[in-house]
């Protein structure tokens, strides 16, 4: 501003004092560093000569790899069969428990039963009521299981649910239970195949010659030939 003018320009304060200080400061670090310098000994030798590497300006130490014999290598490998292994039975024994419940009846995949009938004329063929050969109502003539007799209905009265809802219902469970039961199965397989291909890996490891026959796949591990070798 013109009246301003006789002024003249504005300048920062400086601190002369701080300023001073740094600068000493970083005298001193370099004379500590030169003298380092001087006092080392051009022999000597510490781990982080190869370890460390300089990556766009930046120190970067190197992680070390982790070093392991065969027989640990074999041992680890031991020991992850045997983990899959026991998760392996722990299945078979929820898998026999849920069939001894359900018995598989009514299974999806399961062959159905057949009930043959056997008639001397085509007339018989033609008059052949299967509730009445089966001596029972026409509603259960389609189980396979829990079919009583009308001999058996007149004399007991019907016994568990009969409200069409609740049936429904029950039924769901059991569609729901027979799921379950087709999971545990497919898991304990794949358990299995996974055991196997740990033990083929943990087989690779000997020095025997080996030749593969069969890729490994997802179903199955890799099949390989192995020399024979007389052990004592």
């Amino acid at each position: 501003p013109a009246s301003r003018k006789q002024l003249g320009l504005l300048e920062k304060k400086k601190d002369y004092r701080l300023r001073a200080h740094d600068y000493h400061k970083k005298q001193n670090a370099l004379r500590a560093l030169q003298k380092k310098a001087l006092d080392k000994n051009p022999d000597e030798f510490y781990f982080k000569m190869i370890r460390a590497q300089l990556q766009d300006g930046v120190h970067i130490i190197k992680q070390p790899k982790d070093e392991v014999t065969p027989e640990q290598v074999k041992l680890m490998r031991t020991q992850d069969i045997k983990y899959v292994e026991m998760k392996r039975v722990a299945e078979v024994k929820k898998i026999e428990r849920l069939k001894s419940e359900l018995h598989l009846l009514d299974a999806e995949g399961k062959s159905p039963n057949k009930h043959l009938f056997f008639f001397d004329t085509k007339k018989e063929v033609k008059e052949f009521d299967i509730a009445t050969h089966l001596d029972t109502v026409p509603e259960l003539v389609d189980r396979a299981y829990n079919r009583p007799t009308i001999a058996t209905l007149q004399k007991e009265t019907l016994k568990g649910a009969t409200d069409p809802a609740y049936l429904k219902k029950l039924a769901q469970q059991r569609k729901n239970q027979y799921d379950l039961l087709k999971q545990r199965i497919e898991r304990e397989k794949a358990m299995f195949v996974i055991a196997q291909k740990i033990q083929t890996r943990k087989d690779l490891l000997d020095k025997t010659h080996k030749i593969k026959v069969k890729k490994e796949t997802t179903n199955g591990p890799a099949i390989y030939k192995f020399k024979f070798q007389r052990k004592r």
